[in-house]
């Protein structure tokens, strides 16, 4: 009897461990044969998309009735899709990492994954907290969930397939009388906005930083006074001097001791007699007075005798190409006549050709400034 039993047990543990390797063979050999993904997702059509939903609301029911290996396998959800969005080709992943876990729970029981849970809540671990769903009501949640996406893809191709209605009265809208002067923004818009973008950017940043420092907004505000007040200060500036060399109106005659009162080239004669008989102190005199004859009978300025040369080397702005010039003769001019100082024919010939190119240029260059502040001032 002991030697039958001694022969039983080497059969038994024979047969075990034949079992045993032939098991775990076929597992491999299942698992082999079960197509891996490629990889971590696939590009899909809307019509494939669905198809995959459909398909997976079917296993999670088949999975939630059989709660087993076969039926839960997590290689059976597949790959993510990458479905177009639009039509821009835009695209979205939708992943299902989640049902893939949710899969490889199911395979345990509800009271299995159950009994820690209770374990802790008895030893006062947890305290106040809810308890947690089963993997049953998990899978009908995922059921809803898939059915819903499903529904939410109809919507969606349907949407899409209906957009010919919505289009169609767009181009209707956008080809009335009110919209026919639309147009593409260009580069220049572009950057315009762009500009307004960081206008409001660092106006934002500033009432932030003034909102931490009360100093900020008193330099503000005081920085933006004295530009108010520097800005009308010069604009006065501007004004009273367009008043000051305005013209005078064209029917009022000069002063009879005006320079204008005297016809310039009456001036340019005496200057030329002067210089036959080389009389160059003359001669240089008569060479200022007509050049200012000549300007004030262009309305330069309102004829007065009783300024002096400096004053009417004055009424010409900084910026007329004639005041370099006119500067030069001045100087020449109070040298000579006032100062009392001795010349000679090189000085007289100097003064008589800025003369010269004085009168020139007074009919081109110097009318057009004239004409157009003496508009400014009557606007004024």
């Amino acid at each position: 009897m002991r030697a039958s039993a001694k022969a039983a047990v080497c059969a038994t543990v024979v047969l075990l461990c034949a079992g045993g390797l032939v098991i775990p063979h076929a597992q491999a050999a299942a698992v082999s044969a079960t197509p891996h993904p490629a990889g971590r997702w696939q590009e899909a059509t809307l019509d494939d998309y669905r198809k995959h939903l459909t398909a997976l609301a079917g296993l999670t029911q088949v999975c939630a009735q059989a709660r087993d290996l076969k039926s839960c396998d997590p290689m059976l959800v597949g790959l993510d899709d990458r479905v177009p969005l639009g039509a821009k080709g835009e695209r979205r992943l939708v992943r299902y990492g989640w049902l893939r876990v949710l899969f490889s729970r199911a395979e345990e029981s509800d009271q299995a994954q159950q009994a820690p849970q209770t374990g802790r809540q008895e030893s006062g671990e947890s305290g106040a907290q809810p308890k947690p769903r089963t993997t049953s009501q998990l899978l009908q949640d995922a059921i809803a969930r898939l059915q819903a996406d499903l529904a939410e893809a109809g919507a969606t191709q349907a949407e899409e397939a209906n957009h010919a209605p919505e289009r169609a009265t767009m181009q209707a809208v956008l080809a009335g009388r009110e919209f026919r002067g639309l147009k593409q923004l260009g580069a220049r818009d572009s950057f315009l906005e762009r500009v307004n973008r960081w206008v409001n950017r660092l106006f934002e940043g500033v009432d932030k930083l003034r909102s931490r420092s009360r100093w900020v907004g008193r330099v503000l505000i005081w920085g933006f006074l004295l530009a108010v007040g520097v800005g009308l200060a010069w604009m006065l500036l501007q004004l009273e001097r367009r008043w000051r060399i305005r013209l005078l109106p064209e029917s009022e005659a000069p002063a009879a001791d005006a320079a204008s009162a005297r016809d310039w080239q009456l001036w340019m004669a005496d200057a030329r007699a002067a210089g036959a008989r080389a009389a160059w102190r003359d001669g240089i005199h008569c060479l200022y007075w007509a050049v200012i004859s000549r300007l004030e009978s262009k309305r330069l300025w309102p004829a007065d005798r009783a300024r002096t040369p400096r004053e009417y080397l004055a009424l010409l702005a900084a910026e007329d190409p004639r005041r370099p010039g006119l500067a030069m003769l001045t100087g020449s001019f109070e040298r000579v006549w006032y100062g009392g100082r001795a010349t000679n024919e090189a000085e007289f010939r100097r003064a008589e050709e800025l003369a010269g190119s004085l009168i020139a240029g007074s009919a081109a260059a110097a009318s057009a400034p004239a004409i157009k502040s003496g508009q400014e001032s009557a606007a004024l």
